[in-house]
């Protein structure tokens, strides 16, 4: 005797050897046993042979109409026999019966399985449904299969043509079109990415990158919409000084500006004049909106998305030959000691005499001039005092660190500076803390953490960056945090640190500004008219947006530089590079600031000098392989050096400490750090 027999959602046709109660032993024509169940069966038959049959079933159920077996079949559940009774016109044989149940159960839209050997015919309505469904899907398929043909050639389908974007970077893997793509790709062995680039989906491996930013971070456009520009309040004063700030010539955003004034007693007040947007901006306005939004202004080489609509940064930036308003802090110094006598704070107008460049003056403005006195140069004498003041700042920094148990800060390492203009790219060296460098950096330090202070003193919060030793363990690699309340930055030697001297381009310093105006014009009752009171978790939801906003940007820029890098080696045709070991396979070209991770690279001291051959590179994933020629010297390079306690975990990356000087370098030269 022979079965057919449902197992596991299959059907499969075997001989009987035995049977035991409910259960038979039955043996498959692949020779194989096994145990079947007498529920499971459907059919006993003696006549054909088991593959015989299955064959003649399969005949039997692809020549039957579905259409008129759907029609045969009624509105009442019925079983397989009864239904093969009406449609053969005679009890089914063994061969047409199990065809039919082939045919219903593999047509699970015109019948529904009710039980074993048991089904229903679909509703009417659900049927012409389900086959519409069926027609459109064959009808989508032949759509998908031109695109695939389409893109296989090298043309974009119009179909695809206004969701290149939402293709590559957030795709609804259900459409067609995605569909199209990911199966061009595989036939192609292509990425999304690439084929996008080859149909001209893309224009360059640049504009992808700068697409994926702008749709992940600013999915509604990166353009402002039209605000009125901010008055300040009548009544400032005027300061009777001649303010000048120092920077790159490409900056724009002009945050601080310096003045010297000598006094009748010999004593020296030198004036920190910062751009104040908080005093036409107030919290919670349409330009606060959109400054929040925002959090920071975007760099990288050759453009930048400003925090601030162009026309709100023209009324508060620190433009020369302008009368701006800005928060001023003064200090009187004693410069026979350079100690500081008092400071004070306060909203007044400053007009700005010069916006000095780092490009006309570095060549001239140096440590052997400054000391010599020798060139001639705009604002010589402030500069050589400022200079002075600068030293005797960072050397007080350094006894701060000292005392928190840290390293002097390493100022002997190179950053760099990009520059695009018609696609062509300059990148220039630059040694960090050169003179006019460190003069911005040590007054911002300064007057970061002498506001810092303000706040604390005056019982106001305010948005502070911390480095040090806290509980928990989160200052495990010495990583800076933000916190609302005055604490230690080990690694610049502050007692408190809080960012205020950048409001035309950080959100962060905006908040400080309005709270420092507020501590600056109320005194005592500050903490009840600032914006932000304590334990606000407006101002908490700031940090953390802040914090996002900040890492994104930081990262887009850094895939922004390495792709110059990279398109720097084809403009240069450098095949041949020389690079600097960093820290075991991991190298930077000497030239630019490009990381490279070396496979295999045999034990080399850190900071020697090697050769490398460039075997290419690829600007859509910023991916490089070169080998190594030759270890040209072993000697350390000492602009690489930084503390072995501070060593990041990826050598490519500054340390905190060095970060945030640089950052504050970077006031004068646009770039943000974090590209060396």
């Amino acid at each position: 005797m022979n079965v057919f027999f449902e197992e596991s959602g299959d059907f499969k046709v075997g001989t009987v050897l035995s049977q035991a109660g409910e259960a038979y032993q039955v043996e498959m024509a692949s020779g194989k046993r096994t145990k079947v169940k007498a529920k499971d069966v459907l059919l006993q038959y003696e006549k054909p042979d088991p593959a015989t049959l299955m064959e003649q079933a399969k005949a039997i159920a692809a020549e039957i109409d579905l259409d008129f077996l759907w029609e045969v079949a009624g509105e009442e559940e019925f079983g397989f026999a009864e239904l093969g009774a009406e449609y053969f016109g005679h009890a089914p044989l063994p061969h047409e019966a199990a065809g039919l149940i082939l045919s219903l159960h593999s047509s699970p839209i015109y019948f529904y399985k009710k039980g074993r050997g048991r089904y229903k015919a679909a509703p009417e309505q659900s049927l012409k449904a389900a086959l519409a469904g069926i027609e459109k899907k064959k009808q989508q398929a032949i759509v998908q299969q031109q695109y695939v043909d389409e893109l296989k050639e090298n043309r974009l389908p119009a179909a695809m043509q206004n969701i290149v974007q939402q293709l590559l970077f957030k795709p609804d893997k259900n459409t067609i079109e995605w569909k199209a793509l990911e199966a061009a790709c595989d036939e192609l062995h292509s990425s999304p990415a690439r084929l996008m680039l080859a149909v001209g989906g893309i224009g360059s491996a640049k504009d992808l990158h700068m697409a994926k930013f702008l749709f992940e971070n600013f999915p509604r456009g990166h353009g402002f919409p039209d605000v009125p520009v901010p008055g300040v309040p009548d009544g400032l004063p005027l300061a009777a000084v001649e303010a000048f700030s120092i920077d790159d010539v490409t900056t724009t955003e002009i945050d601080d500006a310096f003045s010297v004034v000598h006094l009748e007693d010999g004593k020296v007040r030198v004036g920190i004049h910062i751009a104040a947007p908080g005093l036409g901006i107030k919290p919670d306005d349409a330009i606060d909106k959109l400054a929040r939004s925002r959090m920071s202004t975007v760099y990288m080489p050759g453009d930048k998305i400003t925090m601030l609509p162009d026309a709100i940064v023209d009324a508060f930036t620190l433009a020369e030959g302008k009368t701006c308003p800005a928060l001023s802090l003064y200090a009187t110094l004693d410069p026979s000691s350079w100690e500081v006598l008092s400071t004070e704070t306060r909203a007044e107008l400053v007009p700005i005499a010069n916006n000095l460049r780092h490009n006309e003056l570095d060549d001239v403005v140096n440590e052997a001039t400054l000391a010599s006195g020798e060139g001639e140069y705009p604002r010589k004498a402030e500069l050589t005092l400022l200079w002075g003041w600068a030293q005797h700042l960072e050397a007080g920094r350094m006894v701060k660190r000292e005392a928190f148990g840290l390293k002097p800060e390493q100022n002997n390492r190179v950053d760099f500076n990009f520059y695009v203009e018609d696609d062509v790219v300059t990148i220039t060296r630059r040694k960090r803390g050169a003179p006019l460098d460190k003069i911005v950096a040590e007054l911002m330090i300064f007057a970061n953490s002498t506001w810092g202070k303000l706040m604390h003193d005056h019982g106001v919060p305010g948005i502070y960056r911390s480095q040090g030793q806290g509980v928990g363990g989160w200052n495990a690699k010495m990583q800076v945090r933000m916190v609302t309340h005055a604490a230690p930055h080990q690694g610049l030697g502050v007692d408190q640190y809080a960012w205020s001297t950048s409001p035309l381009r950080r959100y962060t310093d905006l908040v400080n500004q309005w709270q420092i105006l507020a501590c600056a014009q109320n005194g005592v009752t500050a903490p009840l008219v600032a914006p932000f009171k304590q334990k606000d978790a407006n101002l908490f939801a700031i940090v953390s947006a802040f914090d996002a906003a900040y890492a994104a940007y930081a990262d887009f820029q850094s895939n922004m530089e390495r792709y110059w890098c990279l398109r720097w080696l084809g403009q240069e045709e450098a095949r041949q590079v020389e690079a600097v070991v960093l820290k075991d396979e991991v190298l930077r070209l000497t030239e630019i600031p490009l990381i490279i991770r070396l496979a295999g690279m045999p034990p080399v001291a850190r900071g020697a000098h090697v050769k490398l051959d460039v075997i290419r590179w690829d600007e859509v994933d910023l991916s490089i392989e070169a080998r190594l020629l030759e270890v040209e010297d072993q000697a350390p390079e000492t602009d690489l050096d930084f503390d072995d306690e501070e060593a990041p975990a990826d050598p490519a990356a500054p340390t905190d400490a060095a970060a945030e000087v640089a950052e504050l370098a970077s006031e004068a030269v646009v770039t943000e750090p974090g590209q060396s």
